[in-house]
This record gives structure tokens, sequence and C-alpha cells, in this order.
């Protein structure tokens, strides 16, 4: 089975499972709301078996259970000491998820209910007070309001609806070894994907397809084993820069996020891929108008930034550092080069960056037509332009294209261009990417050759002579010229056709009389 078709599967297993905690939820709220208590559920599950792990560990060689260690002074301030050092949070064992589970068959006359799951939630943000990892726990269930009359009028409706949906959670794997798919990433994309109407944004601004992170991934690590960072300024889930982790060694993550409750998902997601709170910095903030690593800069950077977002392109930023040296900044209505500038800015001499973007970046002129030949010509950072097929993003059928750059290119080193949009395969509500068709593309930028109506490495020269516009047309001729017709052979056969149908009506005629029936009455017959 290839990769492709074994995340397909456990997708499939994964949403068959969400579409059943949707169908209860969605009867009660909108689908942007309860996406938010599947989610957090998840994750909650999550960090309790966490705990549990670490918990296991800690009391090996002391033969003594969690709850029983918690009820001793000196046991309970080890064990919160050391549950803080090294996984950055604490849950008491009456919080613990498996033991909610356990209490909820127990129906009136177990101790769960939903004011027990929101003390616990509660709990664990306070034990987080004064240490490292506040700031990555701080508000971070807020999207998943458990008092909501949205659940249930009375704290008994409310807590059978909640107790419902966390025995479907209790059956989704969390096996990293054996899972290939993002899980929360994938079931936030799943949900977004369903109830679009209703979720009030693109789900592409905040997920990318897994396919598509393995390219950015793939190229921004090709030829390095350890990276002491990557960064993603508009992160999303974050499941972009944990697809570079797949690909090599990071040390730590550095991301920004705008929309809260995506900023929320991000830390979560971190933490989800047993990542430790020391690991990562994602901060929830503008990244154009308001950058908290500004000044950093990082091995590999990857983004799929909102296509064409608005932005203030206020004239204060003509001494931004980030865009000074450009004189010109991207239009208001397009903000698409102001983050291909701001990921320039953060990126190492040495480091690569891959960009997710939509095609108009290409070719569209005025203030970008001068950012573009100044990236080009001026610092020569461009290295690859990748056309990517259309309809592969939820919530977005056009076709996008990834922008490669590199500091440390040399005066005379080409820039690649691939035309992959014509390779896919067809699905039901959106295109995919294989494996087949990743591994080529991969396989390509590699190797840098000339592949008839597929890639074509461009001269520096070509590319200015063709005004410093990138669209993949001008360098990638992929028109396939069409047999010649004979115009004899179909006039011979045309005659062939006639002459068969002038037979065929005198059979037809014939059988007629045979039943009877007259010819001008053969539009009444059915045969």
């Amino acid at each position: 089975m290839t990769t492709s078709e074994k995340q397909r599967q456990q997708q499939a297993e994964l949403h068959k499972k969400l579409w059943t905690m949707a169908n209860d939820l969605r009867s009660q709220m909108e689908a942007y709301d309860f996406k938010n208590y599947i989610l957090g559920l998840i994750f909650y599950r999550y960090l309790s078996e966490k705990t549990e792990a670490r918990i296991a560990k800690l009391l090996e060689e002391d033969n003594i259970s969690y709850e029983d260690a918690w009820q001793d002074e000196e046991y309970r301030e080890g064990l919160v000491e050391m549950l803080l050092e090294q996984i950055g949070f604490v849950i008491e064992p009456q919080y613990l998820f498996s033991h909610m589970i356990r209490e909820i068959p127990k129906g009136d006359k177990g101790k769960f209910d939903v004011e027990l799951l929101h003390k616990a939630i509660k709990a664990v943000e306070e034990s987080t007070l004064g240490t490292e990892s506040q700031q990555d726990f701080e508000h971070l269930f807020d999207d998943m309001d458990l008092t909501s009359t949205k659940l249930g009028r009375d704290v008994k409706s409310r807590s059978q609806l909640i107790a419902k949906i966390m025995l479907s959670i209790n059956d989704i794997p969390f096996l990293h070894d054996d899972v290939d798919i993002d899980v929360l990433g994938d079931a936030y994309e799943y949900l977004i994907s369903q109830f679009a109407a209703n979720a009030g944004k693109k789900a592409g601004e905040f997920y990318t397809p897994q396919q598509v992170s393995k390219i950015l991934s793939k190229i921004v690590t090709h030829d390095k084993t350890d990276m002491k960072s990557v960064y993603d300024p508009t992160c999303g889930s974050g499941s972009l820069m944990l697809r570079v982790a797949k690909e090599a060694k990071v040390r730590k993550f550095y991301g920004q996020e705008l929309t809260t409750t995506t900023f929320n998902l991000a830390r979560m997601n971190m933490l989800l891929h047993d990542l430790r709170y020391t690991d990562f910095d994602i901060r929830n903030d503008n990244t154009l108008e308001n950058p908290h690593h500004i000044d950093m800069r990082f091995d590999a950077v990857v983004a799929n930034p909102p296509y064409s977002a608005k932005w203030s392109a206020d004239a204060k930023y003509l001494d931004d550092d980030r865009f000074r040296d450009y004189g010109k900044l991207a239009p208001k209505s397009k903000a698409d080069f102001a983050f291909v500038q701001h990921m320039i800015h953060q990126l190492e001499d040495d480091g690569t960056m891959a960009v997710v973007l939509p095609h108009g970046v290409l070719f569209r002129g005025a203030a970008e037509g001068t950012i573009r030949k100044f990236l080009i010509e001026e610092k020569n950072y461009l290295d690859a332009v990748i056309g990517l097929p259309a309809n592969i993003f939820y919530g977005t059928s056009i076709p996008t294209t990834i922008l490669v750059f590199k500091k440390n290119r040399q005066a005379d080193d080409n820039v690649l261009f691939i035309d992959a949009s014509n390779d896919f395969e067809k699905g039901k509500n959106q295109n995919n990417l294989t494996d087949e068709n990743v591994e080529k593309i991969i396989a390509t930028y590699i190797s840098r050759e000339t592949i008839d109506r597929y890639s074509y490495a461009a001269s520096l020269e070509e590319i200015k002579e063709n005004d410093y516009n990138l669209n993949i047309p001008r360098y990638v001729d992929t028109f396939v010229e069409e047999e010649p017709v004979d115009l004899e052979a179909v006039q011979v056969r045309l005659k062939e056709i006639d002459q068969e149908i002038t037979e065929i009506d005198k059979k037809l005629e014939e059988y007629f009389k045979e039943l009877g029936v007259m010819g001008n009455e053969r539009t009444s017959v059915e045969i």
C-alpha cells in the first residue's frame, strides 16, 4: 500500500468517526462552533494520555498508583515538579480523560458531568501559571465553551452530549508511528470542508494538504538532515512545519498566526505531535504589521499565506528593513509579495524558502512587477517556479504555484520552471497529488534537468528577455501538435456513412411493411 493510499484509508476512518460526532452536535449549533468542541476534546484526551505515560515512567519503581501517590503530599509535590519540568502541565488523577471515560457508562451514579470537565480544563491552564510553559497553554481551550446553552439547557443535557462525543473520540488512534496523517490538522480540514458555508474562512488558509506539504518540506530540507529552526509566518494549524520535521531533524519551530482559533489549534498540534513546550514558539498576531521574530533568521522558511490578502501598505513600511530596498510596497489589496519579502528577510543566508502563492504573482505588473524584478535581477534569490494543478486545496479551485528562494545562489545559476499542473489524480470534490506526482516534482527539482513539456532551466538572461514575467508557459512549452487531418480520407468516410444510413433505412422500411406499419407512421413507433 502506497503512502497516499494509506493516508486515504486512515482519513476515511477518521472522517467516519468525525461525521458521527458532527451529526450529534450539528442539530445544536453552527458548524464553526462544534468543530472547536471536537478538536478540543481530541486534544484533551492526548494531554491526559501524555500525562499517564509520563507518570507511569516516574512511578515505575515505586509500586504505587497515580491516585495513591497524589494523596501523599510528598509524592504529589515531587510529581508536580517533574511534570511541569518534563511536559509543562499537570492533570490530576480525577481529571484524566480515561478516568472520565470509565465514569460515563455509570450514568447518574458516575462522577462525570460537564462541570467536572470544565474544572479539569481550567486546572490544566492554571497548573502552568508562572512557569516557562504558561505562554503555550494560556487561553488554549477558550474556543470550547462547556457552559454554553448551545450544548443543552442544563448541566445534565450538556453532560450527556459531551459524554457521547468523548466516547467516540476515545476510539480515534493516536499512534504516530503507525498513523501517516496529521490527526488534528486533518480533522480540522475535514470539518471545514464539510461545512465551509458556515466556516467563514477558506480551509486552505489554515491547513496545507499533506502532499503539498511534502513537496515544500522535501525542497527546504534537500541536502540537510539537521536544522536548528523552521519558520512559518502564517502557520495555520502548524501542519506544514511539522511535515518539515518528517524530512529532517528540526530543533525548534517558530510561527505566527493571526486568527486566534487557529493559533490555539497550532499550539495544540505541536503538543499533539509530542513536542516539548520548549521546542516551539508560536505567536498570535498580524505577521506583516507586528512580526514577533523579526530579529531572527531561520534555516528553512515555509508558508501557504492567505491568497491576495489585504494589508495596510502604509508608507512607513518603506523604512522597514523587510521592504526598504525594493522601493515599492505590495498593493493594499494583494499582500502576496509582502509575505515573500517578509520571509526572505527572515531567511538564513544558507537557508531555503518555499511558499505557495496564486499564479498572479508570476506576471502581475506595477509594484509587484518591480518587486519581482528586484528579487531576480538585483538579488538573484529566485531558485524555482513550480506550477501545481487546480483544485487541490479546500476552499479554492484556483491553480497555485510554489516559489523557491535561496540567498546563496551564484551569478550564473539558472531558474528552474516545472509545469506539474496536469499531473494529478482526479477526485470527487478535489484533485489529489499522488506519491508519483510528488516524487517527479522533487526529482526534477534536484536534477534541474529540462524535460519536454514538463520542465525547463531558464537563464537569468531569458527571464530578462521576458521582462521578468514568470508565467510558466513562457518557459515550458506544453503544446502538443495535433496530427494533420486527411481531408480526402474524411470525405471518403462520410460517403461510406451516407451509404450505410441508406441501407439501414431500406431494411427498416422492409421491417415496417412486415409489421403492417406505414412509413409515415414510423415516428410514433417504439423500437
